[in-house]
This record gives C-alpha cells, sequence and structure tokens, in this order.
C-alpha cells in the first residue's frame, strides 16, 4: 500500500518535475520496455529536448521579435504563469545517461560525463533565470528524498560554473590525453547530431556558454566569490586550456530538415504567413540602423508600396508594430493584405522550404559581443571595438550577407530579384549609430542592440534576459502587452512545485521575496 501510494503522488504531481527520480519496485517496471539502453540512445532524447523554445515560437514574441496579429493564434501578452523551462524531465535523461556509460565500460572521464556536467550547467542555468531559487543538490534523489529544499540562486550559479570547469577538463583530457585502449560503448560518443560526435566541438560549447553565464551575472562584479573578471580573463588568457568558439560554423544549433521541419514552413504557409508581423523592437531599430537583415528577415508594408509608392529596396518601406499595441488595433491594421501597415515576416526566406536557418542555442556572435562587453567593463582588456565589429559581420553572414561585397541580392515572396548596395566598412560601419563610439556608457548600449539583433529567433529567452539585465533595448509595453503595462522579471514556478513541495516552496519564496505570493514581478537574486 506504501508503495502505490508513493506511485499515484508522482503520477499526480509530476514526480520529476519535483526534482525527485522514479523508483519503482519490481511489481512496477513495465517489463515491456527495456531498462537499459546505450548512453548514446539516451542523448539523442536529450539533444531534442534542448530545443524546446524554438524558432517563431511564444518565446520569441516576448522576445519582441515578432508579433502575433490574430487572437486565435497568439497574443503578446506577459501575464505569465509557470516557468516555460521544466527540465527535471531531462535531467533525469541525463543521470540514465551518466549511469548507462559507466555501466558500458566508460571510465570515470568519459564523453558522455563530460557532457552530462555542461547539460547540468545549461538546464540549471535555463531554469533558474527564468524563475530563482530551485532544487538543486537534494533534486533527483527519488523517493530517497521526496521534498527536496531550494538552493540559493548564487550556489547554483556557483555549481554551475563548477560544472563547466570540470566538464572543459574532461574533454581536455579526453582530447589531448585518450585513453585509446578503452573502446566501450561507454567511452566512445554516439548518436551526437549536433557536432556528429565532435569532442573538440563540445569542448568550445562548453567555454563559450560560460562566458554567457558570467556576463549574465554582470550585476554582481563586485562578489569577490564569484570573480567575475578574473574568471573571464582567465578562459579568455587561455585559449590552449580554454578553446572557445571561432566562426558561425561552430555555433551549437539544431539543424532543421525535411523530416525535423523549421516551425514555419511551405506546409503552415497558407495558415499563418498573414497572422503574423514584425515587432518594432527588432526591426524598427534595424531600420534606424540602416541594417541589410531587414531584407533578408522581413517584408515591405504592403501600405508603404501600395499607398505610398516605394519599392522593395527601399529600407523605409519596412515597418514593425509595437508589441504594446492592442491586439485589436494591430489585427485591424493587417485584415487587408495589400494595405497591410507592419511588415510580415519574409516568406521567400521562411516559408519557401523546411530548412532556411538552422536554430541557434549558443553561437559565436554571441560570444564576440560578450567579449566586447567584458572589455567595456573593464574586466579584461583588449580592444572592445574589435570583438563588436566581428560580432556583427558574424550575423550578417548568418544571413548570407557578404561583409567585403558591394551589394545584396535579396528574392521576393512573388520572385523577383533585387539588389541592395552595400558597404560594411566604408558605408555600415561609418554610421554614428553603428560605429562603436569606445569603452564607455554610449558604446555599452551599442553593443547590448547589436547582440539584440543577433539573437534574432535564436537562443531561447537570451534576448529577453539581456533586457532584463541591462534595459537594452526599449521594450514596448502597452495593452497588447499586460501585466499593467510592466515586463515581468520573472516566470512564476511550474504549479508542480507547490502541489508536490509547498513547506519548501513557500520557504524559497519568504527567503526571496518576503512573501508567500509567486509574483511574476518580484526581483530576484540574479536582478537585485
Amino acid at each position: 500500500m506504501k508503495a502505490i501510494k508513493i506511485l499515484l503522488l508522482a503520477a499526480v504531481i509530476g514526480f520529476a518535475a519535483a526534482s525527485c527520480n522514479k523508483q519503482f519496485t519490481d511489481d512496477e517496471v513495465n517489463q515491456n520496455k527495456p531498462q537499459q539502453v546505450p548512453p548514446g540512445l539516451v542523448l539523442t532524447g536529450i539533444l531534442s529536448n534542448l530545443n524546446i523554445n524554438a524558432p517563431w515560437s511564444d518565446v520569441m514574441r516576448w522576445n519582441q521579435f515578432d508579433a502575433c496579429n490574430y487572437n486565435y493564434y497568439g497574443d503578446q501578452r506577459y501575464d505569465w504563469k509557470g516557468a516555460k523551462s521544466n527540465d527535471y524531465y531531462t535531467l533525469l535523461n541525463v543521470l540514465k545517461m551518466e549511469q548507462e556509460a559507466t555501466r558500458l565500460g566508460g571510465a570515470k572521464v568519459n564523453p558522455y560525463a563530460a557532457i552530462g556536467k555542461f547539460l547540468k550547467a545549461f538546464l540549471f542555468y535555463r531554469m533558474t533565470v527564468m524563475v530563482g531559487d530551485l532544487p538543486m543538490t537534494e533534486a533527483l534523489m527519488g523517493k530517497a528524498n521526496l521534498y527536496p529544499k531550494y538552493d540559493d540562486q548564487k550556489a547554483i550559479f556557483l555549481q554551475t560554473i563548477k560544472w563547466l570547469d570540470e566538464a572543459n577538463a574532461d574533454f581536455g583530457q579526453l582530447i589531448n590525453s585518450p585513453d585509446k585502449s578503452n573502446t566501450s560503448v561507454g567511452q566512445i560518443l554516439t548518436n551526437d547530431y549536433y557536432f556528429g560526435n565532435s569532442l573538440p566541438a563540445w569542448q568550445r560549447t562548453v567555454n563559450t556558454f560560460r562566458l554567457r553565464v558570467l556576463i549574465t551575472l554582470s550585476a554582481k562584479d563586485v562578489d569577490t566569490e564569484l570573480r567575475l573578471a578574473q574568471q573571464f580573463s582567465d578562459v579568455i588568457g587561455n585559449p590552449a586550456k580554454y578553446p572557445l568558439m571561432e566562426s558561425n560554423q561552430q555555433d551549437f544549433q539544431y539543424t532543421y530538415n525535411n523530416i525535423n521541419k523549421y516551425p514555419i514552413n511551405p506546409d503552415n504557409l497558407g495558415n499563418d504567413a498573414t497572422r503574423y508581423n514584425m515587432s518594432a523592437t527588432y526591426l524598427n531599430n534595424l531600420v534606424t540602423l540602416n541594417d541589410p537583415r531587414v531584407f533578408k528577415t522581413a517584408e515591405p508594408a504592403t501600405e508603404q508600396l501600395n499607398k505610398y509608392g516605394k519599392q522593395p529596396d527601399n529600407i523605409t518601406a519596412y515597418v514593425g508594430a509595437e508589441s504594446g499595441e492592442s491586439l485589436d488595433n494591430m489585427s485591424s491594421k493587417m485584415s487587408n493584405v495589400d494595405t497591410a501597415v507592419y511588415s510580415l515576416r519574409s516568406r521567400s526566406r521562411y516559408y519557401s522550404g523546411y530548412a532556411p536557418e538552422p536554430g541557434v542555442l549558443i553561437g559565436y556572435p554571441e560570444l564576440c559581443f560578450n567579449i566586447a562587453e567584458a572589455i567595456n567593463r573593464k574586466w579584461i582588456s583588449g580592444n572592445a571595438e574589435d570583438w563588436y565589429k566581428k560580432g556583427i559581420k558574424a550575423s550578417l553572414t548568418f544571413y548570407g550577407i557578404p561583409v567585403d561585397a558591394a551589394g545584396i541580392v535579396v528574392k521576393t515572396y512573388k520572385g523577383t530579384n533585387y539588389t541592395i548596395p552595400f558597404d560594411f566598412e566604408k558605408v555600415y560601419y561609418q554610421q554614428t549609430a553603428v560605429k562603436y563610439q569606445g569603452d564607455n556608457a554610449n558604446g555599452l548600449n551599442q553593443i547590448l542592440l547589436q547582440k539584440y539583433l543577433a539573437f534574432f529567433q535564436g537562443s531561447d529567452f537570451e534576448a529577453y534576459l539581456n533586457w532584463r539585465r541591462t534595459g537594452v533595448p526599449k521594450f514596448s509595453t502597452g495593452p497588447g502587452t499586460g501585466n499593467n503595462g510592466k515586463i515581468p522579471l520573472r516566470f512564476k514556478y511550474p504549479d508542480s512545485h507547490r502541489a508536490s513541495n509547498e513547506s519548501n516552496w513557500t520557504a524559497a519564496l519568504q527567503k526571496q521575496f518576503g512573501t508567500n505570493v509567486d509574483d511574476i514581478n518580484a526581483k530576484m537574486w540574479l536582478v537585485k
């Protein structure tokens, strides 16, 4: 009877979501399902779960990249409830992958253990930045601890950095001093469809992600335990020990194809291509900068073409909608396809095939801007302008914009081509708003804006998180965004936290916010 009660509790409250690992008696095991599998098979499912916040999802609307103009399909409201990322399920699989690698001959240092440390860091980071304190040290213990305590957010970040440092060391050992005599299943990486089983690629990703974590903590740069500037300097100053990404080709990204189709594609062109338009926060900033990414990601507003006689190569014909505009107004302005006030997504780019671009989780442009920001903040020495320019060029290159050519060929949805004159060094970069204004507040704002633009349709919530951290760029608010005109500062905990672990959940709220209210507008430690 006791075992049955435990099983029912797990079913009702989401055992894994409460950070508890399922452990059954023999009678409760499904004999028709395998209990042991190769670690590479477990890895396949984990890698798929990393891409939960895909391009053009509601997360991207909260990043204010685009907007929905039809309430049947969605809206721009920030009336957040439970957190989007509840990665304890995936973390259970990470533990299983590590166990299977050991069972099948993996040494203490093996590829799955190294990737496991990175994944734990990545997943706990993804959860804590959205909600605050979380069960960590007492999590994933199964019925040995049904009510795990919540760790402080600072402790979670310290452990995240520790995992990343250990993962880098493990990859370094596996790459530079491999045990060639151990050819067991648990020692040989397989089924890695992100990097084709390349250990150096994983090591670069680990260290690139570490710099993201450190920059995320910028409000805590005087904390002597975190040692942010020193840690950043350690990574940048020793590329042999801490290799980093060196180009877009080394991005940590989800690649789409005709089977794993891009979220918007020819199959849903007729359903939703006109139901979404571009956001002003993204598109209008590009227009202000005379940035050619406009022509790659968006279409001209038909009102600008048909009413005002502009041509598709006129950048002022591209207009984004304020996310804070009421949905009724936005819908009315987009109701007539021939006089639509705002720009649609580029149908020639995003609806013409099943793999227009990969979904980037951690990318080289972000790395460049993170290094530029660290130099601007005086964490490390170096030339911030060089890294700033590298970041812009890398983002332009992602869209197939040659930074050393005189023109860009753009194809319209109706199939006609036009050429946009473009000279990065002599024209684009010489604009006052683009040319780096120095290691000061103005220069920092430029870095942050270009970083935001480079995040477009990728990297989960990072565009929002960087806004929350810095206020750049200015996010639109109003009736359309809800929450009484405020952008929230966090998600509520998933409902399963309260249902399964109410005492510790309540204690975590009291400790962080001085209240029992799970408030989306409350400030967590990270941004205090």
